[in-house]
């Protein structure tokens, strides 16, 4: 079941849990990702990065498209990290319910002009926009980007935002960052910066970087108002370390039916214990 962000958010925020956001850059992860959503009635986004769009080509989006309508949870296709008008005009062509255009990098006017520019494009096609206040942090080797220095969202400033954008979710700066932690770094969310911006913004917050945070963390953050978190790197990793196990063990193998099942059902697992943290397992059921 194929609806918008703005409609899957909404119950979300009402009923205190989150939806995750899994980036699906080959068919093995769109896979991990809607089977165990269906396995655990959990509503679902699934969220395509640009440089990704341009690899799997808009054709790609068709087979998104059809899943999504195939099962009968709640689906979200979702453009991750647009960064023009362009690539949200691409995406909407193509069948995204949402997308999110990022400026977050340049000043506060600058962002709030493009990203009004986004929303004005996308009411036209009921397509609902994501938009970030404050820099996520950049790990290393993500399409995702981000700052080397962490810019915090300022809660001073997120209603003016809000208002004069008039999107749909935003996505906020709290100390995450896109990719996996190096061993001498210790991750941790400003859960105080999440329940100030509660007090002054009412549409739903999104958390980038998900990855490798502390389960705790994390679901404190739902509690506390986020109704979004996006979940990459955790599942790529542990996917493709399994199929670099079963090559190094089975030299010439070739065959993909072959070479990434045992990764799948490991993927698997990590997105069901994430819609733990969620609160997610069995919320489909609210939406009618």
């Amino acid at each position: 079941m194929l609806i918008t962000m703005k409609d899957a958010l909404k119950v979300a925020q009402k009923n205190k849990f989150a939806l995750g956001a899994y980036n699906i850059g080959n068919h093995e992860l769109l896979r991990v990702a809607v089977e165990t959503c269906v396995e655990n009635n959990a509503p679902l986004i699934l969220a395509i990065h640009p440089d990704e769009l341009e690899y799997l080509t808009d054709g790609f989006v068709e087979y998104v498209k059809f899943e999504a309508n195939r099962v009968s949870i709640p689906v979200v296709i979702h453009m991750d990290h647009g960064g023009n008008i362009d690539q949200i005009k691409r995406a909407i062509k193509c069948g995204f319910t949402s997308v999110m255009i990022d400026v977050s990098h340049a000043d506060f006017e600058e962002n709030i002009k493009k990203t009004k520019e986004v929303v004005a494009y996308a009411k036209n096609f009921n397509v609902s926009v994501e938009a970030e206040l404050g820099t996520i942090g950049d790990l290393g080797d993500t399409l995702e980007g981000g700052s080397p220095t962490i810019i915090y969202t300022d809660p001073s400033v997120a209603a003016e935002f809000v208002e004069r954008t008039q999107i749909d979710t935003l996505a906020v700066a709290v100390g995450t960052s896109h990719g996996i932690y190096p061993k001498h770094m210790t991750p941790h969310i400003r859960t105080d910066i999440i329940k100030e911006i509660t007090k002054v913004v009412s549409i739903p917050l999104v958390l980038h970087g998900g990855s490798a945070n502390p389960d705790n963390e994390i679901a404190e953050a739902v509690s506390l108002g986020i109704s979004k978190v996006n979940i990459s790197s955790d599942i790529k990793v542990v996917l493709f370390n399994e199929a670099r196990t079963y090559l190094d063990n089975n030299i010439g193998a070739m065959e993909p039916l072959k070479i990434f099942p045992t990764g799948i059902e490991a993927a698997k697992k990590v997105i069901k214990h994430k819609l733990g943290l969620l609160n997610c397992v069995g919320k489909a059921s609210l939406y009618k």
